[in-house]
């Protein structure tokens, strides 16, 4: 009886875990960010939530129909485009914005390109750099929360829809911000970045289901943390290390170092590879913040490294076996 062996392209590891659970975990650790954005901001922004999140399903399933593709939408990844999307708005924006980016991630970074697996960048960030070029203006117009802290008087604002820079802005000019105010999220900034403890715990719980590296999350956070405390020490602010803390608390690097850098298709999947992408992440996002004329930067930095992931890949991959002791044995023959 002869034996039939079944041959496929790699990779050849087989595991439980589907795409839509993968997707599920990040969904589900995206609520606490998510949560709070709408109770510190106000209901409109489930609005935005809602209307991004079903632009997104409804333009992948449309792109599908009319391609005769088969229907991916179940696979939630749609789902967690167009969350990843609300989630970096601002939170008095036009709902129909956050709506166009949702297409543009789906169709032009996401299906044009061969759909789930085969995209360059992250599709949100995409949006999210798109909407900066296309409406920069209400891009950049961000409103305080009902928990508002005031920076100079330390009192909490009971203006609902007051315009007001971000924390990020006041660093840029060496002026320390409210830490606490910063860590708990009750300041201004886009719908799921301002509270950096409700995405220390998401991401943690990344971590802890396996569904991320925290390679890559680690090595960001600490080469842009290294380097800000340099940089603040060097320029002679005070307190140098709550400035850093500050820093890591601001904008959207958690945003970014939990949910977007970890991209199972835009990051290495080689060890070495995410050590180097995180350093690499950390330091250009410190190149964007401290030395540019950008306050923010992270979007921009994400997106530029991984254009860069095939070449990293390609110096970090491991060595196959036999290949060290072949090169070996050909030195000795000379």
């Amino acid at each position: 009886m002869s034996e039939r062996y079944q041959v496929s392209a790699s990779p050849h590891v087989r595991d439980s875990i589907t795409t839509q659970r993968l997707m599920l975990y990040v969904i589900i650790a995206l609520m606490p960010a998510t949560i709070f954005g709408i109770c510190n901001f106000g209901p409109y922004v489930l609005v935005i939530l809602l209307a991004t999140i079903c632009s997104a399903v409804l333009s992948e399933y449309v792109y599908e129909k009319i391609t005769h593709k088969p229907n991916t939408t179940s696979d939630l990844s749609a789902v967690l485009t167009g969350l990843l999307i609300a989630l970096n708005m601002p939170p008095e924006i036009a709902w129909w914005i956050p709506c166009i980016g949702a297409v543009f991630a789906i169709v032009v970074i996401k299906q044009l390109y061969g759909g789930l697996g085969q995209n360059f960048m992250n599709p949100a960030l995409g949006a999210r750099c798109f909407l900066l070029i296309s409406f920069s203006s209400q891009m950049t117009t961000y409103t305080v929360g009902h928990g508002f802290t005031n920076i100079v008087t330390n009192v909490a604002s009971t203006t609902d829809a007051l315009s007001s820079a971000t924390p990020l802005a006041y660093l840029k000019e060496g002026i320390h911000f409210n830490l606490g105010a910063m860590f708990l999220g009750t300041t201004t900034g886009v719908i799921g970045e301002t509270s950096a403890l409700a995405l220390l715990i998401g991401g943690i719980l990344l971590v802890c289901l396996k569904v991320i590296d925290a390679r890559i999350p680690v090595c960001y956070l600490g080469s842009f943390a290294v380097l800000v405390l340099i940089t603040a020490a060097v320029r002679g602010y005070s307190d140098p290390a709550v400035f850093m803390l500050e820093e890591l608390c601001g904008g959207g690097i958690m945003l970014g170092a939990w949910f977007m850098a970890t991209d199972y298709v835009t990051s290495p999947i080689t060890k070495r590879g995410r050590i180097v992408y995180g350093v690499l992440l950390g330091f250009l996002t410190w190149l964007f913040r401290m030395i540019g004329k950008s306050s923010e930067g992270v979007s921009y930095a994400i997106i530029f490294i991984n254009l860069l992931v095939p070449m990293i890949e390609h110096y970090t991959r491991p060595t196959a076996f036999g290949i060290v002791k072949e090169k070996k044995k050909k030195e000795a023959d000379k």
